[in-house]
Formats: C-alpha cells, sequence, structure tokens
C-alpha cells in the first residue's frame, strides 16, 4: 500500500506538469540560457517545495472545494504572475545570457516558483478529492506524507524530462537567446491573455 501510494503520487504530479505552464516554461529558459546544471539545481529546489505544498493543499482539498470563489482568485492571480513573468522576459530578450551565475540563484528561483505555484491548487483540489473520496489513497498523515513524497518525485521526473528536450532542442538547432527568450515572452502574455478572457467569459456571457 505504501508503494502504491507513493506511485500515484508519481503519476498524478508527472501529469500534472505536463501541459505548458509558468514553471516548466521557465525551466526551458534556465536550460537553454543556463546550462542543464542550473537547471537541474532549480528542479530539486522545486521539488522539495512541492512536497510541502502537496501535503497541505491533499490536507485541505476538501475544505477548498467548497470555496465559491477560490477559482476566480487563482485566475486573476496567474493572470499577474503569467504577466509579470512576461514581461520580465521581454524586457531581458535581447541580453546575452550570462557566462557566470551566482550559486543559489537557480535555488532560489525553484524555490520561489515553488510558493508561487497557483495552479496546483485547483489540480490538487480535483485530483486530491477524487483519489481519497474513492480511496485510491488514505487521508491519514503518514499516507499524505508518502503521497506527498510521491508527487515531489513525480515533479521532479517530468521537468527533468523536459530540460532534456530543451537541452536537446538545443543542440540540434541554432536557436538565438533572442528568439528563445521572446518565444517564451509570448507563451507568457498568451497565457495571462487566457485567464483574463476566461473570466470575462464567465462573468459577462455565461449564465
Amino acid at each position: 500500500m505504501i508503494f502504491l501510494t507513493f506511485f500515484i503520487g508519481l503519476i498524478a504530479n508527472f501529469i500534472g506538469y505536463i501541459p505548458p505552464g509558468n514553471i516548466n516554461l521557465s525551466l526551458i529558459q534556465i536550460t537553454i540560457n543556463r546550462g542543464i546544471k542550473e537547471a537541474l539545481r532549480f528542479i530539486i529546489a522545486f521539488s522539495c517545495v512541492e512536497f510541502f505544498f502537496t501535503y497541505c493543499i491533499m490536507q485541505a482539498a476538501r475544505w477548498l472545494s467548497g470555496q465559491m470563489h477560490l477559482a476566480v482568485i487563482i485566475d486573476w492571480v496567474m493572470v499577474i504572475l503569467f504577466g509579470v513573468l512576461g514581461a520580465i522576459t521581454w524586457i531581458h530578450r535581447n541580453k546575452p545570457p550570462q557566462t557566470t551565475y551566482s550559486e543559489h540563484a537557480s535555488i532560489k528561483y525553484g524555490i520561489l516558483l515553488g510558493f508561487l505555484n497557483p495552479m496546483q491548487v485547483p489540480f490538487w483540489m480535483v485530483t486530491g478529492t477524487y483519489l481519497i473520496t474513492h480511496e485510491w489513497i488514505l487521508d491519514g498523515r503518514i499516507a499524505l506524507v508518502i503521497f506527498s513524497v510521491g508527487s515531489a518525485a513525480g515533479s521532479f521526473l517530468c521537468l527533468y524530462i523536459y530540460a532534456l528536450f530543451a537541452r536537446y532542442i538545443q543542440s540540434k538547432f541554432a536557436l538565438s537567446t533572442r528568439l528563445i527568450n521572446t518565444s517564451i515572452a509570448i507563451l507568457f502574455f498568451a497565457f495571462a491573455g487566457y485567464h483574463i478572457v476566461k473570466q470575462v467569459y464567465l462573468s459577462f456571457f455565461k449564465h
């Protein structure tokens, strides 16, 4: 049962990080601009925070699912987050990558984005409530700790594959820093736009 709980956590969070979002796009940017070593530091730091994030959200999954305006708040937080990330990336799109970085820069960034990860709240609200309700996992403290360890392993594995893919693309194609940063900035702005359109539609057009 312990291994199954770990495995379910791993698979669930691995799937959760497959769709492009602020985390994997930031990781791609780090991998291409700073290298795989810095990307690994980012992934490890982020995955450690993911353990605590998952545990806290799973503890409160049922309560959170009953909060009426939580989805709206998360959408607007994502608009701000994607907008800020897009603006920063756009402003620095023409700057050549540094040759040296602070030893702890990627670690700090991974920790920061680990906490600023609102998209995972609705994911675990739905997934967590489903898994507990259908008794795929137990809701005891030890079971949730094991599940959260699996979740951290799942995020690490998925993000590591993203980093390897980014390095592969970089090795096969002569992509300029400007092109990479511009493309990622546009994606950030597009995601922010999506959440704005979604809330406008839900607020004014959906009855």
